[in-house]
C-alpha cells in the first residue's frame, strides 16, 4: 500500500531548544531569538556544496552569529542598569534547517503565556554586514502598525530595506503564525550560503555590532 507508511523505518532524533528567562515584573515580555543548528556533516542533502558528506558546516553567519547576538543582547540586558519596562525571553532554537521544527514546537507547546508576549526579534545571519553598502534587512515590518515609522525614526550609518512579511524562511514565522508582531533581521545573502566555506574567518564583527547597536 504506497498510502501505508507504518513501516517506514525514520530515525529519531532529539533537538533542544535553550531559553533564558530575565524577569523584570513587567506585564509583557519581548522574545530574542535565533535558531543555533546548522548542517552538521552534510548528511542531509541540505548542503549546496558539490561533495558535502562528511565536512564539516560550522555555520558562522547561518547561525552562530544569530546565537552570538542573542547571548549579548541577554548579557546586555541582564546588566542593564535601567529596568526595561518589558520582561525578556531569549530562545537559541534546535531544527530550524530541517524546517523551524525548535521554534515551531515550542510555539505550539508554549512555556510561557504567548498572549503575554508583545513581539519577537529574530537574527538568522547578520554577520555579513557589507562596509560599502551597510545594508541591513528588516523583514516583519507589515506585522505591526507601529514599526515602520519607528524604524524610520532611528538614526544609524545603516542603509535599511524593509521588507513587510511575516512569514519566511526562518524561526519568526513561528511566532507571526500565532498572531505576535516580529521583525527578522538579515545582512543579506552570500556564496558560502549552506556551504563548509560559511566559516570564522568571513565574519564581519564589528558590522555584527553595528546590527546589534541598531536592535538596542
Amino acid at each position: 500500500n504506497p498510502h501505508d507508511t507504518s513501516t517506514i523505518n525514520i530515525p529519531e532524533r532529539k533537538g533542544t531548544n535553550v531559553i533564558g528567562f530575565l524577569d523584570n515584573k513587567a506585564p509583557y515580555t519581548i522574545v530574542i531569538g535565533a535558531h543555533y543548528d546548522h548542517l552538521g556533516l552534510g548528511h542531509d542533502k541540505n548542503s549546496l556544496d558539490a561533495n558535502p558528506t562528511g565536512k564539516t558546516h560550522n555555520g558562522a553567519d547561518d547561525n552562530a552569529s544569530g546565537t552570538a547576538g542573542v547571548l549579548e543582547l541577554a548579557n546586555y540586558f541582564s546588566s542593564n542598569k535601567t529596568t526595561e519596562k518589558f520582561n525578556f525571553l531569549f530562545m537559541c532554537y534546535s531544527g530550524e534547517e530541517l524546517g523551524l521544527i525548535g521554534s515551531k514546537k515550542w510555539c505550539d507547546n508554549p512555556t510561557y503565556p504567548l498572549d503575554k508576549i508583545n513581539y519577537m526579534l529574530n537574527m538568522d545571519m547578520i554577520g555579513r554586514l557589507n562596509d560599502s553598502t551597510q545594508k541591513l534587512i528588516i523583514y516583519g515590518v507589515g506585522t505591526s502598525p507601529v514599526w515602520v515609522p519607528m524604524i524610520d525614526s532611528i538614526k544609524s550609518g545603516l542603509s535599511i530595506k524593509k521588507d513587510s512579511a511575516g512569514i519566511g524562511p526562518s524561526d519568526q514565522t513561528s511566532f507571526y503564525l500565532k498572531n505576535i508582531p516580529v521583525l527578522h533581521f538579515f545582512t543579506g545573502q552570500h556564496s558560502d550560503y549552506h556551504k563548509p566555506s560559511d566559516d570564522a574567518d568571513k565574519i564581519n564583527y564589528k558590522g555584527e555590532v553595528k546590527v546589534l547597536e541598531y536592535m538596542l
